[in-house]
């Protein structure tokens, strides 16, 4: 049994005395809370059915579909397009993701990936000048753009599981384009950070800040019509329009004027691929993920590692938990180096999840590989959405433009932020990306080939039935992030919003120092540098949604880190 043997091991490590000290100073500390109570709209239940989102708008134009007959996926891409409008840092037609969809009469899971892919003329030395890697040309400006793929990817979910057309489910979003939202504080926070750079971009600028060049406050009104015009020329056939018509020559048109290597050939070749999806046991539950090259795997991994290790008894957020907890996410993000397109690598995924595999990852996490320490960096360009129907059917879906505002580059005439999703691949062997994440070789660029990215959105069953979902954004802390909300809902007990609130922490492997939110209590955090971890604190790790599922009950809560709302009804 895993127990017997890690506290065997455990025991038999140099920390083990300071263990036993930490578990004698964490018996009396209380789990806190991150969540502000005065906070309810980041949390709600319902009957029907259920929407997380990172934008309070864009849960409710889900709701609005599935209150008017929508099925989970009709309201998965009506918040997806919402979100796109109303958190445009983070995602939206110019970028791509991944869907994990579970449809009830079929009893069956699929897996999507809409992720973006290099432009055909990539090449593996694209990003060296003077022979030497220069990330800053894959991270800023229009050597960073990939080929979106938000479009054929929920053009394709629609049209093998929706019920509704395109421009009844883009109506919302097209109206919060046109007529205007409110700047959310998370928004307003970030537009702010970006204000010098969004200013060298005349349609960033223009929809972004105000005549003098300062920032929106929260609340502000945001217009975006142009946006508004593209969504709403898209008609019922988006990917003939956007990859082949109108929307693709300007893209294109664009591209060429501005130095960018994204050509006609790219978006008329883009495909989605519908992927296997991966699953592991977990405690008595099935747990689903997206194989690669997403890092649903690594978190099915970590998993893995911590199962029948009665983690309850260890209470939640307790040091000696919190260290099993770091060796498994050190181990998992080693393997992590081994996932990439599978397109072009292979991946041996299911060899990685087989008992044998984690029951190494197991005893490697014992004796962790030491790396020397860069500066972290953590972002939030990425959003995370969730949705649950009386049906039964349930969605995961997590979209992207990579680090906030992308290229930092729009086109103008189109409404268009386009990502940066180039600096996922590995620029040189060696060299760091944006979230402090080495490039290995089997994640280097080639054209029409897609980054590896940490987005994981889950879904949870037990006896077949769903019983939760989840998903997050924030670069590897999506990886850490989802692990422990999981983990506080499967092994903990906590309610959604609980789950959701609990303080994290991150570690990754290089840089080797834990990242904990300074919300976890100070006697805890002490603890954990008795036992040698070296500690950053930081204000907040990522986003994590959930959304717990039982008959004709649904929990939901969005993460108060990040703001946006969760509907039901």
């Amino acid at each position: 049994m895993f127990t017997p043997r890690w506290i065997q091991l455990f025991a038999a490590s140099s920390r083990a005395m300071v263990v036993a000290l930490a578990i004698a100073l964490a018996m009396f500390v209380a789990p806190v809370s991150y969540a502000d109570p005065a906070a309810p709209e980041t949390s709600a239940s319902g009957v029907h059915g259920m929407v997380v989102s990172e934008s309070d708008d864009a849960a409710h134009a889900g709701v609005e579909i599935l209150k008017q007959g929508g099925n989970a996926v009709d309201a998965a891409v009506a918040t997806a397009l919402a979100v796109g409008v109303t958190n445009p840092a983070a995602c939206g037609i110019g970028g791509g993701g991944f869907m994990l969809i579970y449809m009830a009469k079929a009893r069956a899971f699929y897996a999507l990936d809409y992720r973006e892919t290099a432009p055909l003329q990539a090449r593996p030395d694209m990003y060296m000048r003077n022979g030497k890697p220069d990330e800053d040309l894959a991270r800023d400006g229009i050597l960073g753009v990939g080929v979106p793929g938000e479009i054929a990817g929920i053009d394709a979910a629609l049209r093998r599981f929706g019920t509704m057309k395109f421009q009844q489910i883009a109506a919302p979003a097209e109206k919060l384009a046109g007529e205007g939202y409110a700047a959310s504080p998370h928004l307003a926070k970030e537009i702010g950070m970006l204000a010098p750079k969004l200013k060298n971009d005349p349609g960033l600028a223009q929809v972004f800040l105000k005549p003098d060049g300062s920032a929106p406050q929260a609340g502000d009104t945001i217009i975006a019509k142009n946006l508004a015009a593209t969504l709403k020329s898209l008609g019922d056939d988006p990917v003939a329009n956007f990859y082949h018509g109108e929307v693709a020559a300007a893209l294109v048109e664009f591209m060429k004027a501005h130095g960018g290597i994204v050509s006609a050939a790219d978006l008329a070749n883009y495909r989605p691929e519908w992927r296997d999806p991966i699953h592991h046991r977990y405690e008595g539950y099935d747990v689903y993920a997206m194989p690669p090259p997403s890092s649903g795997g690594v978190v099915l991994e970590m998993l893995g590692a911590l199962d029948s290790g009665h983690l309850a008894g260890l209470g939640v957020n307790s040091p000696p938990y919190l260290a099993r907890l770091i060796e498994v996410m050190r181990q998992g993000f080693v393997d992590r180096e081994q996932y990439a397109d599978p397109s072009f690598v292979g991946v041996e995924i299911q060899k990685l999840l087989t008992d044998s595999n984690i029951l190494q990852l197991r005893e490697r996490a014992l004796h962790p590989k030491k790396s020397p320490p860069p500066p972290a960096a953590h972002d939030h360009g990425t959003s995370n959405l969730l949705v649950a129907d009386k049906a039964g059917n349930v969605v995961a879906l997590t979209t992207t433009i990579n680090t906030v505002f992308g290229a930092k580059v729009s086109v103008p005439a189109l409404g268009l932020i386009l990502n940066d999703e180039m600096d996922d691949f590995a620029v040189a062997p060696g060299v760091p990306n944006a979230y402090r994440l080495e490039g290995e070789r089997a994640n280097e660029v080639r054209g029409g080939k897609r980054p590896l990215s940490s987005m994981s959105p889950i879904i949870v069953t037990k006896n077949g039935a769903p019983v939760m979902t989840s998903g997050g954004s924030g670069g590897p802390t999506i990886i850490s992030g989802v692990l422990q909300v999981v983990l506080n809902i499967l092994a903990f007990h906590l309610d959604a919003t609980s789950a959701v609130n609990e303080p994290r922490i991150h570690e990754q492997a290089a840089p080797d120092v834990v990242i904990v939110e300074q919300a976890m209590p100070a006697a805890t955090r002490s603890a954990l540098e008795q036992m040698g971890y070296k500690l950053k604190v930081v204000p907040e790790l990522g986003a994590v949604g959930a959304i717990t599922i039982a008959p004709a009950k649904f929990r939901g809560a969005a993460d108060p880190r990040k703001g946006g709302g969760a509907v039901g009804y």
